[in-house]
């Protein structure tokens, strides 16, 4: 599916939140100001963006809603209108941008983005080597994991590109919210990778040690150890 990027396009800022290209996120609009977003993009190309909040910049009482400096954005796949005039909707990312600048916030908020394209930085073997080993990490950590996560685990496996593995994984399994925001900013798909093997494997260790300490109680009886 062909996509023209446009220049300038509306915004949520949420905080602790760090949509990825190819992920799927749902999201719940019930703000007066994102309903009329909503009904805009809806009735043009369906897109937007998701950016975190600048937490940094946040206490600025000059500034209103920080956003921080890449974002995705991410095009409605699906949304369905509720009988009280909010909506749930599936939004699924498109691409990393750079903010340039909020163009205005009335009705709602509208950005100045630019592209940003990841490069391998590695070969494709080195890549691919360390694609497969994040993928067996993950495994073993959605088996530790309480509730398991069979399916995400399936589901990334059939997943070659490193690129759209590093970015479907660091959505779905990370669960940092500054970290999910420098796997964002962080280009280097090699590095990426890097990055999120690190956290799978101290996510790994952390699991294993509650697991020993638990023992044979179950999660709500860990108290009595």
């Amino acid at each position: 599916m062909e996509i023209t990027l446009p220049e300038e396009v509306p915004v949520m800022t949420l905080q602790g939140t760090a949509l990825f290209p190819q992920a799927l996120m749902p999201l719940h609009i019930f703000e007066p100001r994102y309903r009329q977003m909503l009904r805009d993009v809806l009735a043009s190309n369906r897109l937007f963006a998701v950016a975190g909040l600048d937490v940094q910049r946040a206490s600025d009482p000059t500034a209103f809603e920080p956003p921080c400096r890449v974002a995705t954005v991410g095009i409605v796949r699906a949304c369905q209108k509720n009988d009280n005039g909010t909506s749930n909707l599936l939004l699924q990312g498109l691409c990393r941008v750079e903010v340039l600048s909020i163009a205005h916030d009335e009705p709602y908020r509208r950005i100045r983005v630019r592209a940003l394209s990841s490069s391998a930085g590695a070969s494709s073997v080195e890549n691919e080597s360390l694609r497969a080993e994040l993928a067996r990490l993950i495994s073993v950590k959605l088996r530790l994991a309480p509730g398991g996560g069979k399916e995400m685990a399936d589901f990334l496996r059939t997943v070659d590109d490193p690129e759209i593995f590093s970015d479907i994984a660091a959505f779905s399994v990370c669960e940092d919210s500054r970290l999910k925001q420098r796997l964002l900013e962080t280009l280097d798909v090699h590095r990426r990778l890097e990055l999120l093997r690190g956290r799978v494997a101290s996510d790994i260790d952390r699991l294993k040690l509650w697991r020993k300490v638990q023992g044979r109680l179950s999660d709500d009886r860990i108290s009595d150890n």
